[in-house]
C-alpha cells in the first residue's frame, strides 16, 4: 500500500513513483498517428477498446554517462531497448553526427512483444578545439530513436580530458 510501510505504519512522506508507472516516459515526443495496413496489428475484441499504446519501447537504461575520457581513444555502452507493448514494432536510429564521436550499432529489423535489442554505444574520444579553463571538453548529445508511435531521446555525455 502506499499509504502505509512494511511495519504497517503509517508513511511519513509521499512515495514517489517512477514514470513508467505514472503513465509517461521521460525523455520521448509522440510521433503522427499513421495508418499500418501492413504492421503487426492485433484485432482482439478486448484490446481494440482499449486506449493503452499498443506499440512501446523503454530504454534502458534512460540516460548514458561516460565519465572522463582519455583523447584518442574508443570506449562503448550497451543499453536495452525493450518492446514492452503488444505488437511486433520496428525501430531506427539516426545516426548522431560526426563531431560528436558517436555511433549506434545495432541489428534492424521488428521486435516482438516482450522481447529487447541491444543497442552498441561507441565513443571516439576527440577534442574539437575548444578549450575549457580545467582542460576538459564535454560532450553532450541526444540520440534520436524513431520507433512507430514516438521518438525515444537517450542523452549522452561524456567529458574528454
Amino acid at each position: 500500500s502506499l499509504l502505509v510501510n512494511t511495519a504497517r505504519q503509517p508513511r511519513k512522506e509521499k512515495v514517489k513513483l517512477p514514470p513508467s508507472l505514472q503513465g509517461r516516459k521521460p525523455d520521448s515526443k509522440p510521433n503522427k498517428q499513421v495508418d499500418d495496413p501492413v504492421g503487426g496489428q492485433v484485432k482482439t475484441p478486448s484490446l481494440a477498446t482499449t486506449k493503452q499504446q499498443l506499440s512501446s519501447f523503454h530504454v534502458i537504461p534512460p540516460n548514458v554517462t561516460f565519465g572522463v575520457l582519455k583523447e584518442g581513444c574508443t570506449y562503448s555502452a550497451t543499453v536495452i531497448l525493450k518492446n514492452v507493448g503488444v505488437n511486433f514494432s520496428r525501430f531506427w536510429v539516426k545516426p548522431p553526427p560526426p563531431y560528436t564521436g558517436l555511433r549506434v550499432i545495432y541489428r534492424p529489423g521488428p521486435v516482438a512483444a516482450g522481447l529487447q535489442v541491444e543497442l552498441d554505444i561507441e565513443i571516439f574520444a576527440m577534442a574539437n578545439g575548444r578549450e575549457d579553463t580545467d582542460g576538459l571538453e564535454e560532450i553532450f548529445h541526444h540520440i534520436e530513436i524513431l520507433t512507430e508511435a514516438e521518438t525515444l531521446l537517450l542523452p549522452v555525455r561524456a567529458n574528454i580530458l
